[in-house]
């Protein structure tokens, strides 16, 4: 029985440090943002955020690790060059191993058992 249709599994990983997300789908991706775009406003209007936000998130994830994720160049308001640190840049492949890792567990069988009952789409009312 072929399976044509996308997983409806969309599993997220999520790493704490106390109540903050140190690393999530959203900050990995802003990571790579900043990877391909060389600073935290443009990593930030690429992925449509503000760069408040952005900048929120980078400073989340650099209080969360013991060495930052991120190295800002100073002096300079609103996003003057900003890289991974080699430790950021770990950080970051080991995540996405873990995702592609978790990920790859979407054929199981107690997944598909699961999924033959799952509609498509919800009906539109509870009832009939």
């Amino acid at each position: 029985m072929g399976m044509t249709s996308p997983s409806p599994f969309k599993i997220s990983i999520r790493l704490y440090c106390g109540d903050e997300i140190a690393m999530g789908p959203g900050k990995a991706d802003l990571l790579d943002a900043i990877k391909a775009h060389g600073s935290i406003s443009a990593a930030g209007r690429a992925m449509g955020m503000s760069y408040r936000r952005a900048w929120l998130l980078v400073d989340t994830m650099n209080r969360c690790w013991s060495e930052p994720l991120v190295a800002t160049a100073p002096g300079v308001a609103h996003g003057g060059g900003a890289r991974l640190t080699d430790f950021g840049d770990m950080v970051l492949s080991q995540y996405r191993a873990v995702q592609e890792n978790v990920g790859g567990t979407a054929s199981r069988p107690d997944h598909a058992k699961l999924t033959q009952s799952l509609r498509s789409r919800p009906r539109a009312s509870q009832k009939g």
